[in-house]
């Protein structure tokens, strides 16, 4: 059997109640072909005491510590930079994997025609096994083609992860499609923030590869708290930066007409519902940094009406 190595990348922050879970988690994987690759970004709490006391027992612990906090998108570049797995999983450090995860997902990789792979998602609370958790599922576990997760990714269809914290990657695609900063035209600070980069790992992934693969048993463990970038960040901040990561991406590759016609129909609407302007975003050409202009359209149509309408 075919058994690569695996790099389980835990880039933390300020995470003393929930990193040993983590941890503990990483070490239960049934996989056992596998390092763990812990970066601090200088915790104030007490997360670095109860990292060195896991480096101490197994020897597949690598932990490191940043001087100073660096901002999260620069401290997951830090772990990946000390990655010498084939393959790369990211967990963040609040999250939780099924002791099957790796087992179940490595094998689809030995298909090099396939980019990545991702498991179903129990959202959870205190314990994954809680029974009333919210499980975002797949349809069936199998191969398909990437074409399908773009589509579905850049417009909202069905439940296609934007966090590689359910997806397996190889290493190589990884260091390569992980972004530090997105270009923008809002003066949007990507490397703080940290959202979009993740979406774009996984379409930018897509675009290199015929397929990807699902697990339908939902072997990720996303834990939901008041601390948590999706919990705490202010009211359509998450999707706007979203749609500006997507801008960027169809700038770059030219998108079936019916699937960018969709898409800025959605950025659209969006900068509606969301108040955009909070976050400097002012028209449909916001969200297409390298465009001066995504031409004349019946959208600017009712981009001006919508103007006339919500402006007075």
């Amino acid at each position: 059997m075919n058994t690569p190595k695996v790099s389980i990348l835990i880039p933390v922050y300020n995470r003393e109640k929930f990193i040993k879970e983590c941890i503990e988690s990483a070490l239960a994987q049934t996989y056992r072909n596998i390092e763990i690759v812990i970066v601090d970004n200088a915790s104030t709490d007490t997360t670095w005491d109860v990292i060195n006391n896991y480096t101490q027992k197994d020897i597949r612990i690598k932990a490191f510590r940043n001087n100073k906090n660096i901002g999260p998108v620069k401290n997951w570049l830090a772990c990946l930079e000390k990655a010498t797995g084939l393959y790369t999983k990211i967990l963040w450090s609040d999250d939780l994997i099924h002791p099957l995860y790796l087992e179940q997902l490595v094998p689809y990789l030995d298909d090099s025609e396939i980019g990545f792979v991702f498991s179903s998602v129990k959202v959870f609370e205190t314990n994954p096994k809680e029974t009333n958790s919210e499980i975002y599922q797949q349809n069936s576990t199998g191969i398909y083609n990437t074409n399908k997760y773009i589509e579905g990714a850049l417009l909202n269809i069905g439940d296609f992860p934007v966090s590689p914290g359910c997806a397996l990657f190889r290493t190589v695609d990884v260091k390569k499609n992980l972004l530090l900063d997105i270009p923008n035209k809002v003066n949007s600070n990507f490397p703080m923030h940290a959202i979009g980069n993740d979406l774009l790992l996984f379409l930018l992934t897509a675009k290199e590869y015929q397929n990807f693969a699902i697990v339908c048993e939902p072997l990720s463990y996303f834990r939901s708290h008041n601390g948590s970038i999706t919990t705490s960040a202010p009211n359509g901040k998450i999707h706007l930066h979203y749609d500006l990561a997507k801008g960027y991406f169809s700038d770059i590759y030219d998108l079936n007409k019916n699937i960018q016609k969709k898409l800025n129909t959605m950025f659209l609407s969006h900068t509606i519902k969301y108040d955009s302007k909070q976050w400097g975003i002012y028209s449909i050409n916001d969200f297409h940094p390298l465009k001066k202009s995504i031409g004349f359209s019946y959208l600017y149509i009712f981009e001006r009406i919508f103007k006339r309408i919500f402006t007075k």
